[in-house]
C-alpha cells in the first residue's frame, strides 16, 4: 500500500468510458436502500460524506447476532458469550488488517470519530499538554476535530491554532512548516475534507511534525471508504474513522493509537472491562485494548463492521476508485455549464465530494427543491464553520458520491437542479 492515495486522472479518455470497467449495476444490486422511490422518484443518494448505505450482508450480519448469538462478552461461561465474542474480537482483528496496524490490540473500539478524538484529547492531552504548549489544526477541519482541542487546551493552558487553508481548499504546507516549533505538541488534520473534497498529503504531514516532536491524529472519517489506508505506512500516532462512513453501522467507531503511547495514556472512563482488579484499597486497569473500553460495547455495531470490511476486501477497490474519480470528473464538467454556479473546493487532490452555490440562492432552498425530485444531498456548513467563514459562505449544496452512483445519478442531479434554478433564480 502506498503513503497517499493514488489520484486517478481519467481525462484522457470520456469519464463513462473509464468507468464501464467497474460494474456499477451488480454493486448497486448489493444495498437494498437504493431500489427505494423518494417523492415518486427513484432515490438518487448523494449524501454519502453523512453516511454510506449498508449493503444486505452488513444488514444480515447484524440480525443474525441478535436472532442466533445476542450475549454479552468475554466473560460469559456459555456458548452465545463465546460466539459474540469470536465476532466481537474478530471484527477488531478485522479492522487492524484493513489498516494495516500492527498489532489488534492497537484498535480500540469507541462510538464514532468523535469520541475518537475526544478520548485521546482528554487522556493524552489531560496527562500531558502544559501551559504554552500549542495544538495546530488545519482551517478546514470538522468541528470534531476543532472543539475536542479547545476544551482541553482551555483546561491545560495550551493554545489551538489553524493551519491556513486556501482559496481552492488547499492546505499552505509552508505555511505549516513555519508554523512548527517544539511547543507544538499535537497536529491534528483530516485525511479528506467532509466539506471541500481536499485530500491532504498525510504523510509529509507526519514527516514534518515528527522531526519538530509533534505528535499527528489522522481523522480518516471521509478516507476510509474511498481507498486503501496503511497506518505504518503513514507513521501517524492515531488514526480515527467511523463504522457508518465505511459502509456499516451508526455508533461505533474506531481508535488506532502507537502501543507506547496508548499504554501511557489514563483510561478515558471507568467501569466494567476496563479493570484488572478493583477494591477500596485501590484498582489496576486492564491491558491494550480494553484499557479504554469501559461498559457492554456495541456488539453488533462490531459484527457489522466486519462484515463491511469483508465486503470492501472481495471488491475491486482499485476499480472502485477509478469510478468515483470518474464520477467526480463529470460531474465538475456538468458544474462549468450551471450557470451561476460556483465550486468551492477545487483543489488539485481532491476525493468525492462537489460542493457548490448558486448565486443568490440559501442552500437550504436548493437542497429542498432537489429532495422533492428524489435527489439527496446535504446542505449547510457541514460542521466546518470556520472554513466557510473564511469563504464568507452560510454553507453550500454537498453531493458526495460513493463506488454504487452511477452517471445517471450525476445527469438527475443536474436536471434537478436545472429545475430548481428555475424556480428559485
Amino acid at each position: 500500500m502506498s503513503e497517499e492515495p493514488a489520484v486517478y486522472t481519467v481525462s484522457s479518455e470520456p469519464a463513462t468510458r473509464v468507468a464501464e470497467k467497474f460494474d456499477v449495476e451488480r454493486v448497486r444490486s448489493d444495498f437494498p436502500i437504493l431500489a427505494q422511490h423518494v417523492n415518486g422518484h427513484p432515490l438518487v443518494y448523494l449524501d454519502n460524506g453523512a453516511t454510506t448505505q449498508k449493503p444486505e450482508c452488513v444488514i444480515e450480519a447484524i440480525a443474525h447476532y441478535y436472532r442466533c448469538d445476542n450475549s454479552n462478552v468475554h466473560r460469559g461461561a456459555h456458548a452465545l458469550s463465546d460466539r459474540a465474542t469470536a465476532g466481537f474480537e474478530g471484527a477488531r482483528s478485522k479492522v487492524a488488517s484493513f489498516i494495516n496496524a500492527p498489532d489488534a490490540k492497537q484498535v480500540l473500539w469507541t462510538r464514532g470519530t468523535t469520541e475518537s478524538i475526544n478520548l485521546v484529547a482528554a487522556s493524552w492531552g489531560r496527562s500531558t499538554l502544559q501551559p504554552g504548549d500549542r495544538i495546530l489544526v488545519s482551517a478546514m477541519e470538522h468541528h470534531s476535530n476543532i472543539v475536542p482541542w479547545q476544551m482541553i487546551a482551555a483546561e491545560r493552558g495550551a493554545t489551538v491554532e489553524a493551519i491556513p487553508v486556501d482559496s481552492t481548499g488547499t492546505l499552505d504546507m509552508q505555511a505549516f512548516a513555519t508554523m512548527l516549533n517544539a511547543r507544538v505538541r499535537m497536529v491534528a488534520v483530516g485525511h479528506v475534507s467532509n466539506a471541500l473534497g481536499t485530500i491532504n498529503p498525510v504523510a509529509e504531514i507526519v514527516r514534518l511534525a515528527h522531526a519538530a516532536g509533534a505528535l499527528v491524529l489522522v481523522d480518516g472519517a471521509q478516507a476510509v471508504g474511498h481507498w486503501p489506508v496503511d497506518v505504518q505506512a503513514l507513521d501517524c500516532d492515531f488514526y480515527v474513522f467511523s463504522a457508518h462512513k465505511l459502509f456499516g453501522p451508526t455508533g461505533l467507531g474506531v481508535l488506532f493509537g502507537r502501543r507506547e503511547i496508548l499504554e501511557a495514556m489514563p483510561p478515558y472512563q471507568g467501569g466494567g472491562e476496563m479493570i484488572e482488579s478493583v477494591s477500596f484499597a485501590g484498582t489496576t486497569y486492564n491491558q491494550l485494548p480494553y484499557k479504554f473500553e469501559a461498559g457492554t460495547p456495541d456488539i453488533a455495531g462490531a459484527i457489522g463492521l466486519g462484515a463491511a470490511i469483508d465486503y470492501l476486501q472481495a471488491l475491486d477497490r482499485e476499480g472502485a476508485a477509478r469510478h468515483e474519480q470518474a464520477l467526480l470528473e463529470y460531474a465538475q464538467q456538468k458544474a462549468a455549464q450551471v450557470p451561476g454556479l460556483r465550486l468551492v473546493g477545487t483543489a488539485s487532490h481532491k476525493a468525492s465530494v462537489l460542493g457548490f452555490i448558486l448565486e443568490g440562492v440559501h442552500p437550504a432552498d436548493v437542497g429542498t427543491l432537489l429532495d422533492q425530485q428524489g435527489v439527496a444531498v446535504r446542505t449547510g456548513n457541514h460542521c466546518a464553520q470556520p472554513i466557510m467563514d473564511q469563504y464568507h459562505l452560510p454553507g453550500t449544496v454537498r453531493a458526495s458520491f460513493s463506488f454504487y452512483n452511477t452517471f445517471e445519478d450525476v445527469d438527475r442531479l443536474f436536471l434537478a437542479l436545472d429545475k430548481a434554478r428555475q424556480f428559485l433564480v
